[in-house]
């Protein structure tokens, strides 16, 4: 893999949230706007989280975080606010005005879009959404869903990235709302200390399955670098048949902005994929 002080120029952060996404207390379009500029990142694009599931919040969570307790039901049941559509609109445009070289791009995150279709079509008829994000948060549990963090407190770990790996498939199958398939890894960011190191090559099998189908259904998918993706990964999506993929930082403040793409960018070339003619076009497998 090339050292990554041969990247120069940043890929697109196709993955970022701004004060209009719920969970981004520190989130700042603006202050990330001029974030980007001032590091030499070309183009973003702001992917809001839109949740429809409600899911049980584990109660360590409920205590570190203020946020999380006020908005979440006695019970630790937390229902996502909606998203302002037309605030997020308005937004854009302003900064759109204040950074012209800038390239900033529209988008949502939608969150289980397999189980909300008709919610997930209502929201992106609603505006013009240049880059949709599918993402898997939470997984069935006998009352109702939770995210792997509150899984790994009721299964063996092993058992928690297997189911999630298992319902990645039947959201691509099920859900065509979405171009790019977000932190694949999900599961992986709370693999509990006490499992020991996360090791992808115990669940190749079953990565490989979801990106078989993804790669099959023709999206794209994510290097998210809130956790490094293991380059493994990323070379079973190229032996898959997968071309496209995006890079994201998953950041809700500014500060995380472009986070380790300097070093994502490196593994993705030497996985052979390359830059499109545009900053913001998705990375294409070269021939």
């Amino acid at each position: 893999m090339p050292p990554p002080d041969e990247i120069v120029a940043l890929p697109a952060d196709s993955h970022v949230h701004s004060e209009w996404s719920w969970d981004a207390r520190d989130g700042s379009m603006e202050r990330t706007c001029a974030r980007a500029v001032e590091i030499g990142l070309p183009a973003l694009a702001f992917t809001e989280h839109v949740d429809f599931t409600a899911w049980e919040v584990v109660d360590r969570h409920l205590e570190a975080n203020s946020f999380l307790a006020s908005i979440a039901a006695p019970d630790g049941l937390l229902t996502p606010p909606p998203f302002d559509v037309e605030g997020y609109f308005e937004s854009v445009e302003r900064c759109r005005d204040l950074f012209p070289g800038l390239r900033i791009i529209t988008g949502v995150e939608l969150g289980e879009p397999h189980l909300h279709a008709e919610a997930a079509g209502k929201l992106l008829a609603a505006g013009d959404f240049e880059r949709v994000l599918g993402s898997l948060h939470c997984l069935p549990i006998e009352d109702g869903f939770a995210e792997p963090t509150g899984l790994y407190r009721r299964r063996r770990a092993a058992d928690v990235v297997r189911d999630y790996l298992a319902e990645v498939p039947a959201v691509i199958e099920s859900s065509g709302a979405f171009s790019v398939l977000a932190h694949i890894d999900y599961a992986v960011r709370s693999w509990p200390a006490e499992a020991g190191p996360f090791d992808p090559h115990a669940f190749e099998d079953e990565f490989r399955h979801a990106l078989r189908v993804l790669a099959g259904s023709g999206r794209a998918l994510e290097v998210n670098t809130s956790l490094p993706l293991h380059p493994d990964i990323l070379a079973w999506w190229r032996d898959e048949g997968g071309d496209a993929v995006t890079f994201g930082s998953d950041a809700h403040s500014p500060a995380d902005l472009a986070r380790g793409f300097a070093r994502a960018a490196a593994m993705v070339e030497a996985n052979g994929f390359r830059a499109g003619r545009h900053p913001f076009d998705v990375w294409g497998r070269s021939r």
